[in-house]
């Protein structure tokens, strides 16, 4: 019998009831955690006099999460399989409240920037939990469509939460925000421990003795290095524009502080709907040729965004959404075909480690961008386009190495 007769078409398998909720809390929660991190990307624009620091110490105010991130997901990646995903999950997201409130109360930039350690330290890995719970529950069939809901809540935090972020911030100042976020995780860390069910069927199955031999056994899997290397490349992009995305839109493209929220607005209206479309695409047309579309969209677009000068409101926001476009058709398909490398023993570690590679290198990515970029007395933002070469480049690398593993996965179609 042909086992491809014995599967039904990605169109025919419908979501439960109880899977729904999973992908509408966890959406919720992770809307929180890329708020928290993306919100810093608009207020740099305010932090910055605010605090009476430079490019080069404000894109260390956004790197040094992404270390500590990346250091305690290495750190986790040992334990990550030894534990109900649904606990650890929880524990990992209390602490990142903690570490949120303390951005909310920071008076000077050595109080920020230990605050967005703490926060890192504990954010950082529940991406990682996010995912491992995401493949424990849904087959590979699926997991396109999955990874756009997830996706939506990037474009929720655009739609609700930058834009009443920068109000808030110019009706109180910049530490509204951050206090805002910790009254909704609140609530959302509260329902997910009510009604979420326990994620640990990976407990029944045999392990590695220590949490030492479990990574080394995960870090050492061939099968396993290619993702390493893609995930280390496939934030680039992100890192090294967004921390300047706010003052380069007010210096650079001439757009007024006051319509910040505005270009957000219209461009998370617009992927709000775009990451459920990639989503379904990718289960549907194959996830390398949506990821295939993704690079080639976004390397145009980057470098033309990079090279931008003084533009009308309704250009930049055209250029936004298309460039999210492309960032979305990388994103959804890159995450859901790594979801299958790893057998159910390791997606835990191996979630960690990702996430701690995609956390390091965007950290380096960042300090790099601070290095490339230069401000000047009016506030201007020269050598912009140096990060477009950067990224473009990083783009091509990462396209040779997701076409090696959308090689590798056809053979891993089952859960």
């Amino acid at each position: 019998m042909n086992p491809a007769s014995e599967t039904p078409p990605p169109a025919k398998i419908k979501f439960t009831g109880y899977q729904k909720f999973v992908v509408g809390m966890l959406a919720f929660l992770q809307f929180t955690i890329i708020l928290d991190f993306m919100i810093l990307s608009p207020l740099g624009a305010i932090v910055m006099p605010a605090l009476a620091i430079g490019p080069q110490q404000f894109s260390l105010v956004v790197s040094v999460y992404a270390f500590a991130a990346g250091a305690s997901g290495l750190l986790a990646a040992g334990f990550a399989d030894r534990f109900d995903r649904k606990k650890l999950l929880l524990f990992f997201y209390v602490g990142f409240l903690l570490g949120t409130a303390m951005c909310g109360l920071a008076q000077s930039f050595p109080v920020l920037l230990f605050a967005r350690v703490v926060t890192g330290i504990f954010g950082g890995v529940i991406g990682s939990i996010v995912m491992a719970i995401t493949t424990d529950l849904f087959p590979l069939e699926m997991r396109g469509r999955v990874m756009g809901v997830l996706q939506t809540a990037f474009a929720a935090s655009q739609i609700l939460g930058l834009p009443a972020g920068l109000y808030f911030s110019t009706l109180w100042d910049w530490h509204a925000p951050f206090v805002v976020i910790v009254v909704i995780g609140a609530a959302v860390g509260v329902v997910i421990a009510l009604y979420m069910r326990p994620v640990d069927a990976h407990l029944r199955l045999t392990q590695e003795r220590g949490p030492l031999s479990h990574l080394v056994a995960t870090v050492t899997e061939p099968k396993h290095l290619l993702a390493f290397c893609a995930i280390a490349l496939l934030s680039t992009g992100g890192y090294m524009i967004m921390p300047f995305g706010s003052a380069f839109t007010v210096n650079n493209l001439g757009i007024d502080l006051a319509h910040l929220p505005t270009i957000y607005l219209v461009t998370g209206i617009a992927t709000i709907f775009i990451g459920p479309m990639i989503g379904r695409a990718s289960d549907r047309f194959g996830k390398f040729p949506v990821f295939l579309f993704g690079t080639l969209v976004s390397i145009a677009l980057v470098l033309f965004y990079t090279h931008m000068g003084p533009t009308p409101l309704v250009g930049v926001m055209v250029v936004n959404v298309i460039l999210f476009v492309g960032i979305f058709s990388r994103m959804i398909p890159a995450q859901a075909l790594m979801s299958a490398i790893p057998d159910i023993t390791k997606r835990g570690s191996f979630s960690a480690i990702n996430a701690s590679l995609a956390q390091v290198s965007g950290g380096v990515a960042a300090v790099l961008a601070g290095s490339l970029v230069v401000q000047g007395a009016d506030g201007h933002l020269e050598h912009f386009e140096r990060i477009g070469y950067v990224v473009a480049s990083a783009s091509l690398i990462t396209l040779f190495l997701m076409y090696r593993i959308s090689r590798a996965v056809p053979e891993r179609t089952k859960s």
